[in-house]
């Protein structure tokens, strides 16, 4: 079965960093439904509990972000590692969240990567999520 799991939050203040890990596993190690093969990023669901799309990066290593975080997140993978990663910089309150990997579904239709993972029903596989909380 495959699946995705996150690590890396925590509590921290204004301005400070962190940086997100999810490993995914049950991926082939290559071909076409390997790991590489898909577009993945992550998301996060906030108090209003709304999930938002956060940062994507596809096969070629595309990268697209929220205009909440350009700037400040930086999404990247190693698909040797079956891995994603989200380094957050300079992080506000309103970054508080519960933020979820996600590897999309090879389909997205007319969706973008970033209104995918804001959406129920375009992850290939998505983990339980891990907390951030920004707070002084």
């Amino acid at each position: 079965q495959r699946r995705v799991v996150e690590s890396g939050g925590g509590s921290v203040q204004p301005g400070e960093s962190l940086r997100l890990s999810c490993i995914a596993s049950g991926y082939p190690d290559s071909g076409p439904y390997g790991f590489g093969a898909y577009t993945v990023g992550w998301l996060r669901q906030g108090p209003d509990n709304q999930r938002e799309g956060v940062a994507s990066i596809d096969t070629d290593g595309t990268t697209t972000y929220a205009d909440s975080v350009s700037g400040r997140f930086t999404i990247s993978r190693d698909n040797a590692k079956n891995s994603v990663y989200l380094q957050m910089n300079n992080l506000k309150p309103e970054d508080t969240a519960k933020y979820y990997c996600a590897a999309l579904s090879l389909w997205l239709g007319k969706k973008t990567p970033l209104e995918a993972l804001g959406l129920l029903g375009y992850s290939d596989a998505e983990g339980q999520g891990t907390l951030v909380t920004v707070s002084s």
